[in-house]
């Protein structure tokens, strides 16, 4: 894999995260990707998958705020950035 392919798996794992940060599902992302940046929803499906199984616990997290209520609230988010920054300081 070249440069230019790993510089490109990281602007979408960066569009990856932005569609979380909006609460978007998995298909909603690979629909927004396809639209906005032209990115095929099999690509958008593969990087997500590969962010799935490096951050289990987000996404298990992150899926079960969504089943709720389909957002998370700010509490929540907070609770989850502390206990995140909390988690890779004791990783150290």
């Amino acid at each position: 894999m070249g440069d230019s392919s790993a510089s490109y798996i990281h602007m979408l794992q960066h569009l990856i995260e932005k569609c979380l940060t909006f609460g978007m599902t998995k298909e909603e992302c690979m629909e927004a990707l396809l639209k906005h940046a032209d990115i095929k929803p099999v690509i958008t499906s593969t990087v997500w998958n590969e962010l799935e199984k490096e951050n289990k616990e987000f996404f298990e997290a992150y899926n079960q705020s969504r089943s709720k209520d389909d957002r998370m609230s700010e509490e929540e988010m907070t609770q989850m950035i502390k206990m995140m920054i909390s988690e890779s300081k004791s990783d150290d």
